[in-house]
């Protein structure tokens, strides 16, 4: 019967042995990795901050290309929106001058075509007024040379002597 209990036992050590070797290989094999990241860990380091930078990088580009479209987007809506007030704004600015022409008229106020006739008609009138008087200037001037020439030859005439 011993020799049973020493074949069980034999096969119980060689798998513990297994186990213990396993084992011990995994903590090898982690003390080597651990071992192998002292020696490259400034390396890996490096690795990973350069791969960092390219990221940013391509991130940051295409944050920036987004921007950009939604600024253009904008810019375009802020265009549209700008023509179309503006068209309102004159069409409300056109609505607004043809009701105060209306109302001005129904009070009596002359239009600006009105004032413009009759400027015209003071301004001709003036230069009517300037040639009138020119001519009427200028008949004065030759009826006083036509008169005042035969009065020194009637006072040459007329002249007395004194007796004495």
């Amino acid at each position: 019967m011993a020799t049973q209990d020493d074949d069980s036992n034999n096969g119980n050590d060689k798998s513990s042995d297994r186990i213990k070797d396993s084992a011990q290989q995994i903590w090898l094999a982690g003390l080597g990795a651990f071992a192998k990241m002292q020696q490259e860990g400034s390396k890996a380091f490096e690795a990973l901050v350069k791969d960092g930078a390219g990221m940013q990088k391509k991130t940051q580009a295409a944050a920036e290309e987004t921007l950009a479209q939604a600024q253009q987007r904008m810019a375009g809506f802020a265009s549209e929106f700008g023509t179309k007030a503006a068209g309102q704004w004159g069409k409300l600015e056109n609505i607004f001058e043809e009701r105060v022409a209306r109302a001005l008229e129904k009070l009596g106020v002359p239009s600006a075509v009105d004032m413009a006739a009759l400027q015209a008609r003071v301004e001709a009138l003036e230069a009517q007024l300037k040639g009138s008087a020119k001519a009427a200037a200028t008949s004065r001037k030759t009826t006083a040379r036509k008169a005042a020439a035969p009065a020194p030859a009637a006072k040459k005439t007329l002249r007395r002597t004194k007796a004495g």
